[in-house]
């Protein structure tokens, strides 16, 4: 039988049940005191590794992040020697206008992995609760690292500011385009530049596949010089092109970071922001909670009648 404790739930998932698992990562989405339960656990375990892939919508990223999960079952581990035990995969699906719950298209278009033990998929809804999808991906990417998953891939629906902060939170970053898909310029508005680690221009199979790989490569010569200059892969991830190059090029990068210090210490930065984000978001809670009631109203009330000014207001339902 399936418990409700989240410290049962992790030993039951460790033993391999996914029913488990999935209840756990229910509780990363809903809030509340058991999502707070089942974060202390994981926290008490090490962090996956964790491939980010981001993009524009119809670029193909679950497709090629289909495909990739293929390539890394078949290849094995970083050092090419050990089989990966099992992969989990993250989708970040657009909300359900009616259900408010995740679409499922991802989990659609990744009929190959849907029944395969080795391979754990979950969509994520973008509705999140405290802090949102920010919090919610990093909470429940220490649980599947907690049950034993030494990969995670993390897909995101699109490349609004949600998602690249997402994407800048794994330790390989890729960024996904198609030809036709707008120039250099628009990529590095998007922030792109600054949290990709790989750069794959997927459906290459596209006439002016060469323009956007010019583009790309003038956007890194603007960019200046930096410690790791991200690599560009040229993928077809409908028959499987270019994905033996994609996933060589993750190693390389993760590779990379090992040997120049940078891993840990990108780890460190990562958790330094996952904090201020928990602290903006308890602390964002305490002010709805502080904006209702009869104190708030009180002051409300010496405001409209001009007793007092609006941070002295504040600073007395701080006292509270």
């Amino acid at each position: 039988m399936i418990s409700r404790d989240p410290k049962e739930l992790f030993e039951q998932a460790r033993s391999g049940s996914r029913v488990a698992l999935a209840r756990l990562l229910t509780y990363i989405e809903s809030g509340g005191a058991l999502h707070r339960q089942t974060v202390a656990e994981a926290y008490r375990s090490t962090s996956p590794y964790v491939i980010g892939i981001t993009g524009p919508p119809g670029a193909g990223k679950s497709t090629l992040t289909d495909r990739l999960i293929s390539e890394a079952l078949t290849v094995g581990s970083f050092d090419g020697q050990h089989p990966f035990g099992a992969i989990a995969i993250l989708a970040v699906d657009p909300t359900s206008p009616f259900t408010g719950g995740a679409i499922l298209g991802d989990r659609v278009r990744m009929q190959e992995h849907a029944t395969d033990d080795r391979v754990f998929i979950r969509s994520m809804a973008t509705r999140g609760h405290l802090g949102g999808l920010s919090l919610a991906v990093p909470d429940a990417i220490r649980v599947l690292g907690a049950v034993g998953f030494s990969v995670v891939l993390v897909e995101t629906v699109g490349v609004g500011q949600m998602e690249v902060e997402i994407a800048s939170a794994a330790d390989t970053t890729i960024v996904v385009t198609i030809p036709g898909a707008g120039d250099s310029m628009q990529a590095n508005k998007a922030g792109l530049l600054e949290v990709a680690d790989l750069f794959v221009v997927n459906k290459a199979d596209r006439p002016d596949i060469s323009s956007v790989r010019r583009d790309l490569e003038q956007m890194l010569d603007l960019g200046g010089e930096r410690a790791w200059r991200p690599t560009i892969t040229e993928t077809v991830a409908t028959d499987g092109r270019g994905l033996s190059e994609l996933w060589a090029a993750i190693t390389e990068h993760r590779l990379f970071i090992e040997r120049d210090d940078t891993f840990m210490e990108r780890r460190r930065m990562r958790t330094r922001v996952e904090l201020q984000r928990v602290l903006s978001a308890v602390v964002a809670n305490r002010v709805r909670e502080l904006a209702n009631g009869d104190a708030y109203e009180a002051q409300v009330a010496r405001l409209v009648s001009g007793e007092c000014d609006p941070y002295t207001a504040a600073d007395v339902l701080l006292k509270l």
